[in-house]
């Protein structure tokens, strides 16, 4: 494992700025789902059930605004859409904590439907800024960020809420989104390479001529991966306060998140790696056994192997999506592609909750890390054979289109 690709990445123009505001934007980001679910059980006084609606609302709206926003960037450029996103953001976190509950739920999803989507802009940025060949540790660096970002926002999150009030979050995660909304305005980022630009000009892309089995499958890669995550998340929890230990989760977290950074930080050193979804096939299987252990230092021990997989495999998908998606097209594929992450997630915590429900929390790994891996043994076949058939359509099958143009 080497340290150079990373210095290489980091001194490419653009590529350090873009990825501090990208920390900086993703916190307010992670921190708004604890933050509402927080505000509606203590300030509206409502159970988690209708908070749980709340977060799924919002939820919803993100997974689908994320790619018409992002194809609204590949037509009319990155700068036109943060305005009405930031605008948006402005406008809901001013007037939510006020509203009633019933006005609040619809009002959140339109707000997850006009939502900022910094994800999806700091990965399709980062595949305009950076040469192919060096986006695996750009999309490493990237992954880490997103950790980070989850281990420190939510905790933020709640250090304010307990100790101040939920509104005073609210109100804190609206200015930091709104200021990052602008941040990135200002930073406007390339979407596109200049040769990417005029190769966009001059070949216009259809839908059908990118949106192709491969990268379907990397689409269903990505989802089954933050299932699996987001489903650990839970049954850790669940584990842990079976075994009357509920005091020590945020040790195991932590130390979880940790792996997936050691995991990242050489995955994006390396110079021979395995395919994305290899990689989520083997976190899932890594993943099943977790559930066997009964106590928290155990539990830390046992989830060192899957962990390690976490940012690799996150980085891996968002490489894959932007080697297979077009210039012209990439907005809105990064925007599919964080639709996917957005359902995974959504999905986990109640297939997770139903299985521990029914047959015990060590279920929860075992379970979700089967789908994982049965996901994985389906779509590798399938890719194999479309990379025999047909070549990705990427930059170098648009630059051979415009020579035969």
């Amino acid at each position: 494992m080497k340290i150079e690709p990373y210095r290489a990445v980091l001194r490419l123009p653009g590529v350090r700025s873009l990825l501090l505001v990208a920390m900086l934007a993703r916190l307010p980001v992670v921190a708004s789902g604890i933050t509402l679910t927080l505000h509606v059980v203590l300030d509206l006084d409502r159970g988690y059930g209708a908070a749980g609606l709340v977060g799924a609302a919002f939820t919803v709206g993100a997974a689908i605004g994320a790619p018409l926003l992002g194809r609204l960037v590949d037509r009319r450029g990155l700068r036109l859409m943060l305005v009405i996103t930031t605008v948006t953001e402005a406008v809901y976190w001013a007037v939510a904590p006020a509203l009633p509950y019933q006005v609040l739920l619809p009002t959140t999803l339109v707000a997850g439907l006009l939502a900022i989507p910094v994800f999806s802009v700091v990965r399709q940025s980062i595949a305009a800024l950076v040469p192919e060949h060096q986006r695996r540790p750009a999309y490493s660096l990237d992954s880490m960020s997103v950790e980070l970002s989850y281990m420190v926002g939510p905790a933020v999150a709640v250090l304010l809420i307990t100790t101040v009030s939920a509104r005073a979050a609210m109100i804190a995660v609206g200015v930091s989104t709104v200021a990052s909304g602008i941040a990135l305005f200002l930073l406007n980022p390339p979407t596109r390479s200049a040769v990417e630009q005029e190769e966009a000009a001059a070949v216009p892309v259809r839908r059908r001529e990118w949106l192709r089995p491969r990268l379907v499958a990397m689409f269903v890669v990505a989802a089954a991966t933050t299932l699996v995550l987001g489903a650990t998340d839970v049954s850790v929890v669940a584990v842990l306060r079976d075994a009357g230990q509920v005091e020590w989760t945020g040790v195991v977290l932590s130390l979880w998140g940790s792996y997936s950074l050691v995991g990242g930080f050489v995955y994006g050193g390396v110079t021979r790696v395995l395919q994305p979804a290899m990689l989520m096939g083997l976190m899932s299987l890594l993943t099943i056994p977790v559930g066997l252990a009964g106590d928290w230092w155990w539990l830390c021990l046992v989830l060192i192997p899957a962990g390690l997989l976490c940012a690799p495999t996150l980085a891996a998908t968002a490489d894959e999506v932007s080697r297979l998606a077009p210039a012209a097209a990439r907005g809105e594929a990064m925007g599919l592609y964080g639709s996917a992450l957005t359902i995974g997630l959504a999905v986990s915590a109640p297939l997770a909750g139903t299985v521990i429900d029914a047959l015990g929390p060590a279920w929860g790994f075992a379970a979700t890390g089967l789908i994982g891996t049965t996901i994985a043994l389906v779509v590798l076949p399938i890719q194999r054979r479309q990379r025999r058939r047909q070549p990705e359509l990427g930059d170098a099958d648009l630059a051979r289109t415009v020579g035969a143009t």
